[in-house]
C-alpha cells in the first residue's frame, strides 16, 4: 500500500525483470505505474516513501511503448470509409482486435469519398482513451479527396476534388467539420493548397503530403507552411530523380526549418516498398520513420473480394516484412515517432509522467502482452 506520505491512494504496480526502451536504448530496470502513468521511482521512494502493491514479472521480456498506427483504413470486415448507421461500432471492433498486435492508439483513416460519406462518418468517430474495450482513438486521418488524379492509387477518381472557391472553404464543404480530425493528406501542387496547409496547421491538424506529383520546391513550400508528414513514402508520388527528387527529397532537404522534423510513413510489408528502398530512406533520415499498416477491411479475414471506400479490391495474400534496422529503431518507429508527429508528448515513450501504454515482446519481437494505462488488455495464450 502507499505510505501515508503518498500523494495518492491509488495502487502502485511494479514491472520487474524487464528490458525497457528508454532513451533509444534497452535498459534493465523496473517500471513503476500508478493511475495510468509512469512513476519516477526516486520520488516514490524518497519523497513519498511508497512501495509497490503489485509486481508483474516480465520474465526478461522487452518492454516498449504501445504502438501507434496513424494510417489504418479498417480491418476484420470493417471499412472506416463506409457510411453505415453505426460507424462507432465498427471502430470499436477494430480497436479491440488490434490490441493483439500491440496497437494502443490509432487514427481511423478514410480514403477519398463523396461528401455525403464524410458528413455521415465523421460525426460518429470521437477521440477517446483506450482501455480494456480497445485501443484509443487519436483522431481521424482523412486521406483525400484533395489529391492528384495522376497518383490516385486505389482512390476513386470521380470523387477527387480541387481547391476552387478559396481553399479551406472547399475543404470544409467536403468534410463538413474538422472536429476529431487529427490528420489530412493532400497534394501540395494543387492550386490553393498552401493556404489550406497553413490554416489546417493553425487549427492543430497535422498535414501530410501524398498521392501527389509535386516537385521538391512545392513540397518544401508546404513544409514551410507547416506540413510535417509524408503519406506512405515512395508510393503514389513521383519517383526519385536526381534533378528533382520530388517529395522524397524532403528527407534530406536543407530547406526544412531548423528544429522541425519531416516524418514519413512506410508500409514495411516488402510489397508496397522494396526492402532496399526502405533501408535507403531509413539511413538518410532515421528519426523521421513512422511505421504504418495502411490496413484495410481484409485484415484478419481470408482472401477474397473486399471494399476500400468506394472501390472493390481482390485480396490474394498478405505479407509482412521487418526492416533492416535495430530493434530499438524499429520500436521507436512504431511508437515514439508517430507520437512526436501528432505532438503527443505523453505517449510513445516510457519517460516519467507518460501514459503507461506498453507492450511486452520476446527477442524476436513477437507480442506477449499489451497494456493500456498500466492495465493488461491483451495477453498471448500460453
Amino acid at each position: 500500500m502507499p505510505s501515508n506520505k503518498s500523494v495518492s491512494d491509488a495502487p502502485i504496480t511494479q514491472f520487474v525483470n524487464c528490458r525497457i526502451l528508454r532513451g533509444s536504448r534497452l535498459q534493465r530496470e523496473d517500471l513503476w505505474v500508478r493511475s495510468g502513468s509512469i512513476l519516477d521511482p526516486e520520488k516514490l521512494f524518497f519523497d513519498e516513501q511508497g512501495y509497490a502493491d503489485d509486481r508483474v514479472d516480465c520474465e526478461g521480456s522487452i518492454m516498449a511503448p504501445g504502438f501507434i498506427d496513424v494510417q489504418i483504413n479498417g480491418g476484420y470486415g470493417v471499412d472506416f470509409s463506409e457510411a453505415s448507421e453505426d460507424v462507432s461500432a465498427g471502430v470499436s471492433l477494430v480497436s479491440k482486435k488490434i490490441l493483439q498486435h500491440g496497437v494502443t492508439s490509432f487514427c481511423p483513416t478514410l480514403v477519398t469519398s463523396p461528401a455525403a460519406v464524410y458528413h455521415k462518418v465523421l460525426p460518429q468517430v470521437k477521440v477517446h482513451d483506450g482501455g480494456a474495450h480497445g485501443a484509443g482513438v487519436l483522431g481521424l486521418h482523412l486521406e483525400g479527396p484533395f489529391i492528384s488524379a495522376e497518383k490516385k492509387g486505389a482512390h476513386p477518381e470521380r470523387f477527387l476534388r480541387t481547391f476552387q472557391a478559396g481553399g479551406i472553404d472547399d475543404l470544409m464543404a467536403a468534410y463538413g467539420s474538422l472536429d476529431n480530425v487529427a490528420m489530412v493528406t493532400l497534394a501540395p501542387e494543387l492550386a490553393g493548397s498552401q493556404s489550406v496547409v497553413r490554416e489546417l496547421c493553425r487549427r492543430g491538424v497535422t498535414v501530410s503530403l501524398g498521392h501527389s506529383v509535386a516537385n521538391l520546391s512545392q513540397a518544401e513550400e508546404a513544409v514551410d507552411q507547416g506540413a510535417s508528414f509524408i503519406t506512405h513514402l515512395f508510393n503514389a508520388m513521383l519517383p526519385f530523380h536526381h534533378r528533382d527528387p520530388g517529395i522524397v527529397g524532403l528527407l534530406t532537404s536543407d530547406r526544412v526549418p531548423s528544429g522541425r522534423t519531416v516524418f514519413y510513413g512506410m508500409i514495411a510489408d516488402g510489397i508496397h516498398t522494396n526492402p532496399a528502398a526502405l533501408r535507403i530512406a531509413h539511413r538518410a533520415h532515421p528519426e523521421g520513420l513512422v511505421l504504418v499498416t495502411d490496413a484495410i477491411m481484409a485484415m484478419g479475414l481470408p482472401p477474397g473480394r473486399r471494399t476500400l471506400g468506394q472501390q472493390v479490391i481482390e485480396i490474394q495474400g498478405l505479407h509482412a516484412y521487418v526492416a533492416g534496422c535495430s530493434v530499438e529503431e524499429a520500436l521507436e518507429a512504431a511508437s515514439l515517432h508517430p507520437a512526436q508527429l501528432l505532438r503527443l508528448h505523453h505517449k510513445g515513450n516510457l519517460d516519467y509522467g507518460s501514459d503507461a501504454d506498453l507492450v511486452l515482446l520476446d527477442d524476436d519481437l513477437n507480442l506477449k502482452a499489451t497494456f493500456i494505462s498500466g492495465e493488461e488488455v491483451w495477453k498471448k495464450a500460453p
